[in-house]
């Protein structure tokens, strides 16, 4: 997969463990907008509290969010958590308010959309409501590929009619961890420029399932109208709003006290600095402190270490020197789970090095220590 190294220019907070683009419903109709203008691939990803739950234990899961151009706060619990540690996300973005937004907004020339998966026949209700109803979009087809492997539904023939219908935007609805691997293993034979795994749009444009009121919405109660439209769900929200209480007791509110303390002291208000030593390996010693409105430099720098390939360097490893970080945020948190995520798609890998407690301690309430690769110093 090859990636444009300009997603690490994208201004990322991490929240829960995953990556967030800090952002509002504007700003995502935008980038697809963007996307759709210079036919620059998007694969947009919409993480709500279960995507944080089910990616604590499912790595390639966790990796496709990482991946994605375009992550988005879907779900108030979210919200609420950027609130209380000051992060500057401040909307839930839902995938479905997305969507719709797109299909209301008159255009000369409409937005094509696929519809790929979703229960027996409600791809079909969705294709025809669609282009009964939208002033904004099309559908250009649908297919339902039923209860298969991701192998067989990633088979050259249905690809290839896909890619006939000629979409600017596919929506996948074959259940967040499967939809999202099959983007995964696909996205770089789809043609269409912008790809998200929507599940409930499908069933929301079908008219099966009605979306929750505005002020349900707004109060994070959408999940109790879900329920009452499929009740089949309550075990999923159950167990997703106890592992969430367990969060907020055990890295959420314990980092808002922490962070707290840590700005008063001297060393939040360093500048951060970087000093690189690629003889023998890539090591790069980081000191001061970072975070959110002050990382440009180092951004620019780690793309160049992408840029440069091991291809072009013989270095397979990029080894972090962090003894002299006296502080890092969020947004350079989000910062390193995607460049170690760029480097791993060039079959590298990155190393955090002495490692102070404190700095531990960030990174397990940030519900990221199991991220990274730690070692000791020489």
């Amino acid at each position: 997969m090859d990636r444009n190294n300009s997603f690490l220019e994208r201004n990322t907070y991490c929240v829960l463990g995953l990556p967030f683009d800090v952002t509002n419903l504007q700003g995502a109709v935008d980038k697809v907008n963007s996307s759709l203008e210079s036919s620059t691939p998007c694969f947009i990803s919409t993480p709500n509290l279960n995507f944080v739950i089910a990616t604590q234990s499912d790595t390639d899961f966790f990796d496709s969010v990482v991946e994605s151009d375009l992550s988005v706060a879907d779900g108030m619990p979210l919200i609420w958590v950027a609130k209380l540690l000051g992060v500057p996300i401040t909307e839930r973005v839902a995938g479905s308010t997305l969507f719709d937004e797109l299909s209301k907004q008159p255009r000369d020339k409409k937005i094509k959309v696929y519809f790929f998966g979703g229960q027996e026949g409600v791809a079909q209700r969705a294709h025809q409501q669609l282009n009964d109803t939208s002033v904004g979009m099309v559908s250009c087809g649908f297919y339902d590929p039923g209860f298969v492997s991701i192998d067989q539904m990633s088979d050259v023939a249905i690809i290839e009619e896909i890619n006939a219908a000629k979409p600017d935007f596919i929506v996948v609805a074959l259940g967040a961890k499967k939809g999202q691997a099959w983007i995964q293993k696909n996205r770089g034979q789809l043609h269409a420029p912008v790809i998200s795994h929507l599940g409930a749009v499908i069933n929301f444009v079908a008219g099966g399932v009605e979306r929750a009121p505005i002020a349900w919405q707004r109060l994070g109660l959408e999940w109790v109208w879900r329920i009452k439209q499929e009740p089949a769900l309550w075990k999923r929200y159950l167990l997703d709003g106890t592992a969430f209480i367990v969060l907020m007791m055990t890295k959420v509110l314990p980092l808002a006290v922490y962070d707290r303390v840590l700005k008063k002291r001297t060393g939040y208000n360093r500048v951060n600095r970087f000093e690189h030593k690629p003889e023998g390996r890539d090591t790069i010693r980081l000191s001061g402190s970072f975070r959110y409105g002050q990382l440009a430099l180092i951004k620019k720098f780690l793309s160049s270490i992408l840029e440069r390939k091991q291809a072009n360097d013989g270095l397979t490893t990029v080894v972090l020197d962090v003894a002299g970080v006296e502080y890092l945020d969020g947004a350079f948190i989000a910062t390193l789970l995607l460049f170690q995520q760029g480097l791993q798609v060039q079959d590298r890998a990155m190393v955090l090095m002495n490692v102070s407690t404190r700095i531990k301690w960030i990174l397990f309430m940030n519900n990221v220590h199991k991220r990274f690769t730690v070692q000791k110093g020489e």
